[in-house]
C-alpha cells in the first residue's frame, strides 16, 4: 500500500465511521459540538497502542486527554500543566487518571540506560524514579523490573500532579477532584488499579507509602 492510498483510507474510514454514528445515534455530532463537559482527564503515554477512549469505553467528549512519552508530569512542562489547568478550572473534571502501560518503551529505555536521542533528556525524569526506588528494583527478578518501574513511575507522576499549584488550589477551594494511578496491560487489554487515589492534601504521604509498598509486595 502506498503512502498516498493509506492516507486516503483514513478519510474513507472517517466518513464511514461518521455515517455509522449518525445512523446509530442521530444528532450525536450536533450535541457534541455544543459543549465539552467531561468528568475525566487521562494523562497517558503517547504509545499508539493505548487509546484512552476505547480502553475505557467512553465516547468522544467524555474524557479530556494529555499524552506524552511515558506519561510523565513535571513542573516545567507548561504543555501538560496548561492542559491540567484547563481541565480542572474550566471543565471542572472530577477524576484525573495517570495511566501507564506495561511494555512502555520509554520506561524500558530509562531502566536499561538505552540511548534513544533527544528523548533521553525527557526520560531523565523516569531515571530519577528508577534511582529513587533502586532497592525495590534490585529485589525484583530481572524479568519483572520493567513492569515494576512502569508501576512506580505512575505512582510518582500521580504525586507530581497532586503537588501542582492547579490541583493544590482546587483542593484548597473545596473543589471535588480525585487523582488515580492505573496501569494498562497490552497483553490482555485490562486496566489495573495501583491503589493510589488522592482526594486532597491530607494523608498524601501515607497513601504514597502504601502504594509503593503494594508494588514492592506484589508477587510476579
Amino acid at each position: 500500500m502506498t503512502t498516498t492510498s493509506s492516507i486516503q483510507d483514513l478519510f474513507t474510514y472517517n466518513r464511514a465511521w461518521a455515517a455509522q454514528m449518525e445512523r446509530e445515534r442521530p444528532g450525536f455530532f450536533t450535541s457534541l459540538k455544543s459543549q465539552q463537559s467531561p468528568k475525566y482527564m487521562w494523562i497517558g503515554c503517547s504509545d499508539s497502542r493505548v487509546p484512552a477512549n476505547q480502553i475505557t469505553g467512553l465516547d468522544p467528549g467524555e474524557v479530556f486527554v494529555h499524552r506524552n512519552v511515558a506519561n510523565v508530569v513535571v513542573p516545567t512542562d507548561l504543555n501538560c500543566l496548561s492542559t491540567i489547568q484547563f481541565a480542572v478550572d474550566q471543565l471542572r473534571i472530577e477524576h484525573l487518571m495517570v495511566v501507564g502501560h506495561y511494555g512502555c518503551g520509554g520506561v524500558k529505555a530509562a531502566l536499561t540506560n538505552q540511548r534513544v536521542g533527544l528523548a533521553d533528556n525527557w526520560l531523565r525524569h523516569i531515571k530519577d524514579v528508577r534511582d529513587r526506588h533502586a532497592g525495590i528494583l534490585a529485589a525484583t527478578a530481572p524479568e519483572g523490573r520493567h513492569d515494576v518501574l512502569c508501576e512506580l513511575n505512575v505512582i510518582e507522576q500521580v504525586m507530581n500532579v497532586a503537588h501542582t499549584t492547579v490541583v493544590q488550589d482546587a483542593w484548597a477551594s473545596g473543589q471535588r477532584l480525585a487523582l488515580h494511578g492505573w496501569v494498562y496491560g497490552l497483553s490482555d487489554g485490562l486496566l489495573q488499579n495501583l491503589h493510589i487515589t488522592v482526594n486532597g492534601q491530607d494523608g498524601m504521604a501515607s497513601l504514597y507509602r502504601a502504594a509503593i509498598a503494594g508494588v514492592s509486595a506484589t508477587r510476579r
